[in-house]
């Protein structure tokens, strides 16, 4: 089955120089990247991306703790601990999703497979209590959809891998659908 899978080099990654690291381990997947970009990441669309988050912290740790772990999260992936900006990318090809969760391994870094990238360059933050996990992966084919279309416009992929539709404002350009 063709997927797609939105990777995120998070601001950990590339204050570490892992980026080449990260993407040659990604490369084992033979996919094909379709999109790729450096964007800083504002409050708002850290909001947008980890929508469900926060609820899922505070069942598991409590409300006090939860949301704390929540705020410190959107400031990990705002660069507020290492630096402020990500590499996201789009991979495109057979069971995408699980040959890149494969290789990126656990997302408790400490309960991640020594050879996958998180075992090797994650850590728990014991003052945040973040993860730090180095990449974030799509997890399922609705995720990387939601993912895909709130990182990239259709004109920044390579190939057109969800329906678009034509706007036409002083000058036509593509929409997500």
């Amino acid at each position: 089955m063709i997927q797609q899978c939105l990777i995120i080099i998070k601001p950990d990654g590339l204050i570490k120089s892992l980026t080449g690291n990260i993407i040659s381990a990604l490369s084992e997947t033979k996919l094909k990247i379709v999109g790729a970009k450096v964007i800083k990441v504002s409050k708002q669309f850290a909001e947008k991306h980890y929508y469900k988050l926060e609820k899922e912290l505070i069942q598991r740790h409590g409300e006090k703790r939860g949301k704390e772990i929540y705020e410190n999260v959107l400031k990990y992936i705002q660069g507020d601990f290492h630096t402020d900006r990500v590499f996201a990318l789009v991979y495109h090809g057979e069971q995408a999703i699980s040959k890149i969760r494969e290789i990126a391994g656990d997302t408790n870094p400490e309960k991640a497979n020594p050879v996958t990238i998180r075992g090797k360059y994650g850590r728990i933050n014991s003052e945040t209590g973040v993860f730090e996990t180095v990449v974030h992966t799509s997890d399922s084919e609705k995720e990387a959809e939601r993912e895909i279309k709130l990182w990239f416009s259709p004109e920044e992929l390579t190939e057109t891998i969800y329906q678009v539709n034509k706007e036409t404002t002083t000058s036509e350009r593509s929409i997500w659908a």
